[in-house]
């Protein structure tokens, strides 16, 4: 594994991380406890030190399954993101909470489902501009990170395209943006990734296997089952990307090589990537995700290589 300083931070995260979704059970399975373990033990065993989760990945869900894990290993050796701003629903809806009042319950709602004394990296997770620019929010929230519950700030943008809230980030007090980034959502690199370098803020790259579609596992005309969060995905707008994945699996991808570990290799190359943060459903996933800090990978398509 290999590590990176996140942006202004003094924190080194590994360049590959944990995404924790798919344990809210949106994304066609419903995880046990073993479940959870497995795949961090492993994380461990590959180097893994970055899990990233948020309060409605699930009602807390999320987050009550890695605070049993931390409060059963060694919490120093983690670093652990989580995010505000919304309350998860019955039939995966979710409701917005955007008052400091209700992100400081959320705060410490968060730190009782972890069962820990701080989160390492907090997130305003998909606000709008309107949430973003609230004094009061982020007054509070500093107060916070004086109190020692939050040691970093980031924000988890909605959009990949607008470099607004990216561009206010430090006058908010924020160190780190995450952002949708793969090789077939590559927006970020025309106004994020530049004002990000300027800023010296670490870039989590979410989405990075394309919910999947860069996994080479899916073809055009693929379907998910109800419970899948990709059976909301627009068909045609499904198809089309699948149909690139195709492609880039004939032209860009070394033989020999799994597409997704390249995937993931393939935005870290970008200057402005500090990890990447991929969903993962058993342990065998972590460690070909892992695979990726080793990959050097070379694209005539990318526009920047480390």
């Amino acid at each position: 594994m290999k590590y990176r300083r996140l942006g202004i931070t003094n924190l080194d995260v590994s360049v590959v991380g944990i995404g924790t979704w798919q344990y809210g059970g949106e994304w066609g399975k419903d995880f046990t406890q073993k479940e959870v373990d497995q795949i961090l033990d492993q994380a461990k065993m590959e180097g893994i030190n970055l899990i990233d989760t948020a309060e409605c990945y699930g009602d807390h869900l999320s987050e009550q399954f890695i605070g049993d894990f931390l409060s059963r290993n060694q919490r120093q050796d983690w670093i652990v993101a989580s995010k505000f701003g919304h309350h998860f629903h019955a039939n995966f809806e979710r409701t917005r909470h955007w008052s400091a009042e209700e992100v400081l319950k959320q705060l410490d709602a968060s730190l009782a489902s972890l069962k820990t004394e701080y989160i390492d990296l907090y997130q305003a997770h998909s606000c709008s501009d309107e949430e973003f620019n609230n004094d009061e929010l982020w007054t509070m929230l500093d107060k916070q990170k004086q109190a020692g519950k939050i040691r970093h700030l980031g924000v988890s943008l909605a959009g990949n395209q607008d470099s607004y809230q990216t561009d206010k980030a430090t006058e908010v007090g924020a160190e780190a943006i995450q952002v949708v980034y793969n090789r077939l959502e590559r927006n970020p690199e025309e106004g994020i990734f530049p004002s990000s370098i300027k800023q010296d803020l670490g870039v989590l790259a979410r989405v990075p296997l394309a919910s999947g579609y860069l996994s080479g596992k899916y073809k055009p005309g693929s379907t998910f089952e109800n419970n899948d969060v990709r059976s909301r995905h627009d068909r045609e707008e499904t198809d089309r990307k699948l149909k690139m994945v195709e492609e880039i699996a004939r032209h860009e991808v070394p033989e020999g090589i799994d597409m997704a570990s390249w995937a993931l290799a393939w935005c870290l190359k970008h200057d402005a990537v500090t990890t990447v943060i991929p969903g993962c459903k058993n342990p065998e996933q972590v460690i070909s995700n892992a695979r990726a800090a080793d990959l050097d990978i070379v694209s005539e398509d990318h526009p920047q290589a480390k």
